[in-house]
């Protein structure tokens, strides 16, 4: 029902853009937020946006760098990544939750999850 894509191979100090696609139900109302996982290592939380989209949180490691953003009326999640680092390389996932704190806390469950797509940064 989550479907993140738009990851590909960037080489440091470029730019990609992740969507995540909603369907099989409305996701309007659902907070929503982009994790990443990198080989070995536990999975992080990157950024959220809350369901009306007037609130955003950013992980310390990609504020400013990073923009969430959504369009609810094509239930699509947008995460636009600037300026990337090779320690940006990982998977990135998307999740859908209806309290945000989950979300922002990295917590173990969310409502759902979506199949990840993988970001690749050259140095």
């Amino acid at each position: 029902q989550l479907q993140a894509s738009g990851g590909g191979l960037v080489q440091a100090g470029g730019s990609l853009r992740l969507s995540c696609a909603a369907s099989g139900r409305t996701f309007s109302r659902y907070n929503m937020g982009w994790f990443r996982q990198a080989p070995g290592k536990e999975r992080e939380f990157v950024a959220a946006i809350s369901w009306d989209g007037y609130s955003t949180y950013y992980a310390d490691s990609v504020k400013g760098r990073f923009t969430c953003s959504r369009e609810n009326a094509k239930q699509t999640v947008y995460l636009q990544m600037d300026s990337m680092k090779p320690e940006d390389t990982a998977v990135y996932s998307c999740a859908a939750d209806r309290n945000i704190m989950d979300i922002t806390t990295n917590r173990a469950t969310m409502d759902y999850w979506g199949k990840g797509t993988l970001v690749t940064v050259s140095s």
